[in-house]
């Protein structure tokens, strides 16, 4: 069945945190607590018209939810994993046959370029492929060996229960795939709040799920205020959350979590190094990097944001990847173009935000070496240079198309560099030696390395990083097993 859009009604005004950073070199959050809008509305960022504001759950209609997700829980937990493996296969399924629809809905959302957001579909009917087509396997029994006494011991994955998601907007299918998927295979009920600016999408979701033969209750959306967000993690059926967005978002739902005894994944921000050292082909060594820092707009928690390259290299590195941000092929424009590489970023407060903090970089001494330049939501690649400890920018995460460079003159300053951050999610490191590469990669404090390519990202991989980019892993078998009971089982 294709999605049908609802009849959007107006939302009512939340009550919502915001934090402020100081000039210290990490900042850490101050909180205060104002009244704003924030509502669930689609607002496209390129044309700036808003197509429909969506009601948030009432309470009734929550615990309804919850009962439903409570019930479906024994039901799932006594079907095999063949059964649910069918069901995320049939999942999958759904997201291909809708690819371009599901793709517009994503576009007008969040500005997604067309073709990014169509892969972004492909990619998200993937995961739930790779955990159908390893639901066996990955649910099997672990044996131990037992090494004093009889017997024998397994370690069997169970369900907890409830578990919420609450996911960003940047990936709105993406995100929610690696938090439902792995936890539908185990048999937990998942609750999935979507960003504010994402409700169609989210429902979108919601029909695929119903359409596939999901059991009622196993897959919840829910338009959640942060209130009700707050009621769910003191709920004692609700099991665990899972948060991937920003350190606000991530540091306010981990406090009340763990004041309720809630397992916690963090999916954060992060600030990640493009490590070039050498190259054998300095033009396929752009291109990565470049493409590591614009795709989705530059709007990806893992992009590459600061390059930081050695002296040998620097130049040709600087000249060529000047060349490539100026170019027509990365001037911003409309995302409903097959052929739009950068679109709009998010929002005009996303907008805002990138202007603000490109304004005081340069104002504390960074230097434009090219773009800088903003229409409305659009933004032109740029890159800042001359970045030193003492600018505000040096510690902070750039969510959009603009990217840090820093030369160096050794490994070890290189590592340095890269090391110095409050954020630990992924790195990027280029040698054309492998030794040098590797022997980098283990000393980075991250989560995750990519040696000599990007975007590594694959379902089987684990995803998640240190530090304040969070804690926890999703996707491939670390997935699985974030939300699971691992019942010891001992035999005599």
């Amino acid at each position: 069945m294709a999605y049908t859009k609802p009849e959007p009604p107006i939302v009512e005004v939340q009550r919502v945190l915001y934090v402020t950073r100081s000039s210290s070199p990490y900042p850490g959050p101050t909180w205060r607590k104002a009244i704003t809008m924030a509502r669930y509305a689609v607002t496209d960022p390129f044309s700036g018209e808003t197509h429909g504001e969506f009601a948030a759950i009432t309470h009734v209609q929550l615990e309804d939810i919850i009962a439903r997700a409570a019930g479906a829980v024994p039901t799932v937990a006594s079907s095999t994993a063949a059964n649910r493996s069918g069901l995320l296969a049939n999942v999958a399924d759904g997201y291909l046959e809708q690819r371009r629809e599901l793709a517009e809905l994503i576009v007008r959302e969040m500005g997604k370029p067309m073709t990014q957001a169509i892969h972004e579909v492909e990619f998200t009917a993937s995961i739930f492929d790779y955990y159908a087509e390893n639901a066996v396997s990955l649910l099997a029994d672990e044996p131990i060996v037992v090494h004093d006494g009889p017997g024998e011991a397994v370690v069997r994955r169970a369900p907890l229960g409830i578990v919420l998601g609450v996911m960003p907007w940047n990936y709105p299918y993406y995100q929610a795939a690696r938090f439902a998927a792995p936890n539908i295979l185990v048999g937990n009920s998942v609750l999935l709040k979507p960003a504010p600016q994402c409700p169609e999408s989210a429902l979108a979701m919601q029909q695929i799920m119903g359409d596939a033969g999901v059991p009622d209750g196993v897959y919840s959306t829910i338009l959640a205020s942060e209130e009700q967000v707050a009621a769910l993690l003191a709920d004692p059926r609700v099991h665990g959350v899972s948060v991937t967005g920003s350190e606000r978002a991530g540091m306010a739902i981990a406090e009340v979590a763990g004041r309720n005894l809630k397992k916690v994944v963090l999916e954060l921000g992060g600030s990640d190094p493009f490590i070039l050292l050498s190259t054998d082909d300095l033009d396929a060594t752009v291109h990565h990097a470049a493409s590591t820092r614009l795709e989705n707009t530059g709007q990806a928690c893992n992009a590459a944001k600061r390059y930081i390259v050695h002296e040998d290299v620097y130049d040709d590195f600087a000249a060529r990847i000047v060349e490539l941000f100026a170019s027509d092929q990365m001037r911003p424009a409309d995302p409903r173009l097959d052929d739009t590489m950068i679109g709009p970023v998010s929002s005009a407060a996303a907008a805002d935000q990138l202007a603000g903090q490109l304004s005081r970089a340069v104002d504390q001494g960074a230097r434009v070496l090219v773009g800088g330049r903003r229409d409305g939501n659009l933004l032109a690649p740029t890159i800042l240079t001359d970045v030193t400890a003492e600018n505000a920018i040096y510690c902070e995460e750039l969510f959009g198309p603009i990217a840090v460079l820093h030369r160096v003159a050794s490994e070890d300053q290189a590592v340095a560099l890269a090391n110095d951050t409050p954020y630990g999610l992924g790195a990027y490191v280029f040698s054309a030696d492998p030794g040098q590469a590797e022997r980098v990669a283990d000393r980075l404090n991250t989560g995750m390395v990519t040696i000599n390519m990007a975007h590594g990202e694959a379902p089987e991989l684990p995803f998640g990083g240190v530090k304040r980019s969070g804690f926890g892993r999703e996707l491939g078998r670390f997935g699985v097993d974030e939300f699971v009971n691992k019942r010891l089982i001992r035999r005599a």
